[in-house]
């Protein structure tokens, strides 16, 4: 199963220091995940490098490949977030993007219809490593575009702790969709260009299935 080492997101480094986490020049680890900002990508996450072999591309996503994986980080960031839960990808083929994945060796764990988004769509889980990888697509296919990343959810060992950290630059937590949980987003001013979500630790058992 390939594994995910690192995310390219289109933010300056400093709008990563700001918002709390300890940079090792233009990237951070989380986990076992490596994010590395780059501005002169372009905005939002770009790109990804999974372990194992592969094209340039999966579904249109640039993508490179290691042989090594990176050994993981355990400390909380000063803002209190520990890893990343899960990264979000949208597609308008569900069926192409959830076989091509698979066909790379990303296995789909489970799939549900939602509502959650504004209208009908699936949700498609697979893992890449200890994240979680939600695609999210409509029931039958809209077109040929590419797949694209969406956004990333991080999880705190506090999130109270962490809204007070950020600020005003954290929208006040609400329940999210897994039971126990709750999830607040970043505000668009606070400087990043990726769709930023915290959410609170999973107390659900060890391991589960996604």
């Amino acid at each position: 199963m390939p594994v995910l080492k690192e995310l390219i997101v289109g933010d300056d480094p400093a709008v990563w220091d700001k918002l709390g986490f300890t940079m090792d020049g233009d990237r951070c680890r989380l986990g076992h995940v490596d994010v590395v900002c780059n501005p002169s990508v372009g905005k939002g996450i770009r790109g990804w490098t999974l372990v194992g072999e592969g094209p340039d591309e999966v579904d249109g996503i640039p993508t490179s490949w290691s042989v090594d994986p990176l050994e993981p980080n355990t400390a909380p960031h000063p803002n209190g977030i520990v890893d990343i839960d899960h990264v979000v990808l949208t597609t308008p083929d569900t069926a192409r993007t959830v076989r091509v994945l698979e066909g790379h060796g990303i296995e789909a764990r489970r799939q549900r219809e939602t509502d959650i988004y504004g209208g009908p769509a699936t949700q498609t889980f697979f893992k890449v490593g200890q994240p979680i990888l939600e695609l999210i697509g409509p029931n039958e296919p809209m077109g040929d575009q590419p797949a694209r990343f969406f956004g990333l959810a991080f999880t705190s060992e506090d999130l109270d702790a962490t809204a007070a950290y950020l600020g005003e630059a954290l929208h006040p937590a609400k329940d999210a969709v897994q039971p126990g949980r709750r999830i607040a987003t970043l505000d668009k001013d606070a400087g990043s260009t990726i769709g930023f979500a915290v959410m609170s630790p999973d107390t659900r058992q060890e391991n589960a299935d996604v």
